[in-house]
């Protein structure tokens, strides 16, 4: 209860402030009225309304001629309305240059634009009639703003400013403050950059305070300050209190005595934490909206009394989670912890009396399934996900690099693999059949030397994250630092994706080389595909300072090709060009009709010093940068050859110095055009 009164005392002081000195607490700090955050806030009304009116609105007249619309707004307005012109014009032509393309917008949507322009206006104007209603029911102080032409004002511009005991002037480039000391204010700088918007040739501008206001305002900030700074100690004792009883509490919540470390629980202890976390969000909230629907008058008399009961609930729910926590048992006793634990039990279940295929259906199906249920706790799914992959991962290289030493002629090796798993069984199978493997290794010497090196290359790409995700797995099960924990889950993210990508560029080399990719050929406009295809990688583009300059013939050339394959055989060119080409240089594509075929032709100038022979940039696994520090997987050239020659074309690559040339042959479209 000392705890809860304390809490309400916090709570009852700031509502005190709130109410009584309208939020200001940063009066307690004040010496005198001229220091104040008060008396610049008066003064800043005023003078930012007139420069407002003197500066940007001026009159009626100008706004409704479109003064206060800048390019900036009307280039705003043409871009909120380029895309609809685009997407349903059909003077819109792609073949065209940007700025013709502008200049048929500007001419067939004049009338829109027209009309988005009118309504500015008549939004400015809205401002305008609110800035004069505002500076008139200012009844206080005495204003003018000028230039000239313009007048706002509710005194004379040639009052004597010198009878009033505090006024600001701003005339031109001089300026005067009386009393001096404002100047030395904090929040000055409030009024001085709004009139730095003005033009000091020909504004002028000053606010006066009339002796019997500024007196009535010294006193009521005085009057204020009193109340504040006693709220202030209040706020402060009670704090004090509240942190020293709350601590207490922490200490000894669940225990008997400071010598019985047993803890005991009731049956709010019961209760599983994520729902208490849940019912005191919820109280916390209805709390809020309780005291902010009140009135004024309400919430400075009933504060405590509507505080002290919420904050009870509060206090206890917190407290019971205190002492799952002093028992370690916070995550187990949840509901979260207690569906993924059965969840995950069926599972195992499942997964240990089934066949190799239900193990891959539930992997495939089950994961998704648990990571969308236990979103929040993201990072915690994926580092059991990265566990579980590193413990078959551990078996998988085992056997594979048994293999290895069996194919490189240990016929005596044999593969140890704990468990009863499928690797497991699979390490038994291929111990039972070493001995026929020396013959078929003698038989294929030569393709084996291939094959090594490939295992090589992969090794070396796939390893690199793999060895990140282990290491960064045994980082895991050791740190406690949950921002350190949150790092090294967004690296595992990292190597994971990468470990992905290179294993799907596998697969598709693999696909490609084999040929069993259907290949459907019809008529292809390659200028079209190529027009759309750059503006699907814009942001690539941009992202790199690249500019691409497309040189090709008038007339439109088609070729006989698969749209979808062509594509992919282009994207690995761009994708090459983008991960290897010199950032802020030029990328040319040449299209050249050569009668029966259509040759198109990709240059561009390498970051990389190319000390590699174009026959072996085609080899697969092999890179530009031969420190392999790139994000290439070294298959994007092979595999964009093995699908050009699907598709009966030809692709060549060239290296000169450090212009490397991408060409792709195709035949020309001969059917019905």
């Amino acid at each position: 209860m000392i705890t809860v009164l304390f809490f309400s005392g916090i709570v009852k002081s700031i509502s005190v402030v709130a109410v009584k000195v309208d939020d200001d607490f940063g009066i307690v700090f004040e010496e005198d009225y001229f220091l104040s955050q008060s008396y610049i806030q008066k003064v800043d009304t005023v003078v930012s309304s007139l420069t407002q009116l003197v500066d940007e609105y001026k009159n009626e007249e100008h706004i409704l001629k479109g003064g206060t619309i800048s390019k900036e707004d009307i280039r705003n307005i043409e871009d909120d309305l380029y895309p609809e012109f685009v997407e349903r014009s059909k003077r819109y032509d792609p073949s065209l240059s940007h700025e013709k393309n502008l200049q048929t917008f500007q001419e067939e949507y004049a009338e829109e634009i027209s009309h988005a322009k009118n309504k500015l206006i008549v939004q400015d104007m809205e401002k305008f009639h609110l800035l004069i209603q505002n500076l008139e029911q200012n009844n206080e102080l005495l204003y003018y703003g000028g230039d000239g032409v313009n007048e706002y004002k509710n005194s004379s511009k040639t009052a004597d400013l010198r009878n009033y005991p505090s006024f600001l002037l701003f005339d031109g480039y001089k300026s005067t403050v009386i009393p001096e000391q404002v100047k030395k204010n904090e929040h000055f700088q409030w009024i001085t950059s709004s009139i730095d918007q003005l033009n000091p040739k020909n504004t002028k501008v000053y606010v006066a305070f009339p002796r019997e206001v500024l007196n009535l305002k010294i006193y009521e900030w005085e009057e204020n300050k009193a109340i504040a700074t006693k709220e202030f100690y209040i706020f402060i004792g009670c704090l004090i209190g509240f942190i020293v009883s709350f601590t207490y509490l922490v200490l000894v919540i669940g225990r008997e005595s400071f010598e019985n470390n047993k803890l005991h629980f009731n049956k709010l202890d019961q209760l599983f934490n994520d729902v208490k976390l849940v019912l005191f969000v919820g109280l916390t909230i209805s709390w809020i909206a309780l005291m902010d629907d009140l009135t004024i008058e309400i919430m400075n008399k009933m504060t405590v009394l509507f505080t002290i009961p919420f904050s009870i609930l509060g206090l206890l729910l917190i407290l019971s989670i205190v002492k799952h926590i002093k028992n370690r048992t916070f995550i187990k006793h949840t509901v979260i912890y207690l569906l993924i634990s059965k969840l995950c039990t069926f599972i195992r279940n499942v997964y240990n009396s089934g066949s190799t295929g239900v193990k891959t259906v539930l992997i495939v199906i089950g994961y998704p399934i648990v990571v969308a249920l236990t979103f929040f706790i993201f990072p915690i799914t994926l580092g059991f996900a990265a566990w579980f992959a590193y413990k078959r991962i551990k078996k998988f290289n085992a056997i594979k690099e048994g293999v290895e030493r069996i194919k490189e002629g240990d016929i005596q090796h044999r593969i140890a693999v704990d468990g009863k798993g499928d690797f497991a069984s699979l390490s038994d199978d291929i111990n039972s059949i070493t001995d026929g493997l020396k013959k078929a290794v003698d038989s294929e010497l030569k393709n084996e030397r291939l094959k090594t090196e490939l295992i090589t290359n992969v090794s070396h790409d796939i390893r690199t994250p793999l060895t990140s995700i282990i290491t960064y797995v045994d980082l895991l099960k050791k740190e406690k630092d949950p921002s350190k924990i949150e790092e090294y889950v967004e690296v595992l993210d990292q190597k994971s994706k990468r470990l992905k990508v290179l294993t799907d560029d596998l697969f598709e080399a693999a696909k490609a080389t084999s040929g069993t990719i259907p290949v459907n050929l019809e008529r292809i406009d390659i200028l079209s595909l190529l027009t759309q295809g750059l503006g699907e990688v814009n942001a690539k583009i941009e992202a790199l300072d690249l500019t691409f300059k497309i040189n090709h013939p008038d007339e439109r050339l088609y070729i006989s090709a698969d749209g979808k394959l062509l594509w992919r055989s282009v994207e690995n060119l761009l994708s090459n060009i983008f991960k290897y080409a010199l950032r802020g240089s030029r990328v040319y594509i040449d299209i050249e009709d050569k009668g029966n075929e259509i040759l198109l032709i990709f240059k561009n100038i390498s970051a990389y010093e190319l000390n590699i022979s174009a026959d072996e940039l085609m080899e697969r696994f092999k890179r530009g940068d031969e420190s392999r520090n790139s994000q290439g997987s070294g298959l994007g050239l092979s595999i964009a050859k093995s699908l050009i020659d699907i598709q009966k074309g030809q692709f060549i690559i060239q290296v000169d110095g450090d212009l490397f040339k991408a060409m792709i042959c195709m035949p020309k479209y001969r059917g019905n055009e």
